[in-house]
């Protein structure tokens, strides 16, 4: 009985969550005001991480908050508050052929999504469940790897963001 109780929780959560999730999708694409739009990206990526934590992936949830919702998004904000995006605001938006083909293109994606979804049937393997060892022993691997074998990349992905990080503020400072 304790059992359905928390599976059922589990789907309550999960539900909720999606619901966010879209909801979040659906004013991102539509506010006006970028600064919103980058807000309700940061609730669509906490979102994403509560989902791979319903999905026993703890490291991957993680990543996903550090990496896109803190690092990502403080560059997009930082970027949109470089631009000068207030005329772009002011001009009004008209109809184009631009808005008619990604019109298009969403529908089109939604239309792949939803027979991805209804029409084909799952033919992936079913895994075990997680246990906590097994959770610890793959994020220990992950570390592992990612400081021996890939050691060099990721110091130079390091470097690489630092030098970005020095340029943006070099380039605001020689604006004001």
């Amino acid at each position: 009985m304790a059992e359905n109780i928390g599976t059922l929780f589990q789907w309550l959560i999960f539900l909720g969550v999606a619901f966010i999730s879209i909801l979040a999708s659906l004013l991102l694409v539509t506010r006006k005001n970028p600064i919103h739009s980058a807000l309700f990206l940061v609730l669509n990526f906490l979102c994403v991480a509560v989902l791979y934590i319903l999905l026993y992936s703890q490291f991957i949830a993680i990543i996903q908050v550090v990496v896109y919702a803190g690092a990502i998004v403080m560059l997009i904000v930082f970027v949109i508050m470089l631009l000068d995006l207030e005329v772009e605001l002011r001009s009004g938006l008209k109809f184009s052929y631009t808005k008619l083909i990604g019109g298009f293109l969403a529908l089109f994606f939604f239309l792949g999504i939803f027979y991805a979804v209804v029409a084909k049937s799952p033919t992936g393997k079913i895994g075990s469940s997680y246990t906590s060892e097994n959770i610890t022993n793959n994020v220990k691997a992950v570390g592992e790897v990612l400081f021996t074998q890939y050691l060099f990349p990721f110091e130079i992905v390091s470097i690489l963001l630092v030098v970005a990080m020095v340029g943006a503020v070099i380039l605001s400072k020689k604006r004001a």
